[in-house]
């Protein structure tokens, strides 16, 4: 390959993958094609995209990006996945693609500057909450006191209106109430 060709590969990945921070990194040699098909067609219709790396360049292309520390995990045939909502919610759909592809073999993956290596790390990056996920487990933390006040607050009222309402029913049925020690 030519260097003018090679320098329109970097500056290529370098627009494509520039500004990402979070990535995985996978190896799809062998899947037959047809099941490559299907994986990607379901990974896009998700807006998660594959691309086919071409390592030595890629390597030069992240260099001073936050996809560097991805660069040792780039040997052998190499995609780039990026996408989705979070690359969360991709390392889960890659997760659960390698259930059903065995040939499909999870390298690395990055979540801003952390890397996760090996299929061990993107499957427990796959555990980690979604950003909204966290989001909301943030929320009902910070609300939780505040309901418990409100809980609290209202409680004896709740109890005071249970007595009230069990003292007038045995008024109209005509029944004494009697003093309680």
């Amino acid at each position: 390959m030519s260097k003018p060709i090679k320098d329109l590969i970097v500056s290529e990945y370098k627009r494509r993958f520039g500004e990402i921070g979070s990535a995985l990194v996978i190896d799809i040699r062998g899947i037959e094609a047809n099941e490559n098909n299907d994986l990607r067609v379901d990974l896009l219709g998700k807006d998660i995209h594959i691309t086919v790396l071409k390592n030595s360049l890629a390597k030069t292309a992240f260099s001073g990006t936050e996809l560097e520390s991805l660069a040792p995990t780039l040997d052998g045939p190499s995609a780039l996945v990026i996408g989705g909502d979070s690359v969360v919610d991709v390392a889960r759909n890659l997760v659960d693609g390698a259930k059903k592809i065995k040939q499909l073999d999870l390298k690395a993956a990055i979540l801003e500057g952390e890397l996760f290596d090996g299929a061990d790390g993107v499957k427990r990056l796959s555990e980690f909450p979604t950003k909204e996920e966290a989001q909301a487990t943030v929320v009902q933390i910070v609300l939780s006191p505040a309901s418990n006040v409100v809980k609290a607050a209202t409680s004896p009222g709740s109890n005071m209106l249970g007595i009230i309402k069990e003292i007038r029913t045995r008024l109209e049925e005509g029944n004494t109430i009697e003093k309680i020690a």
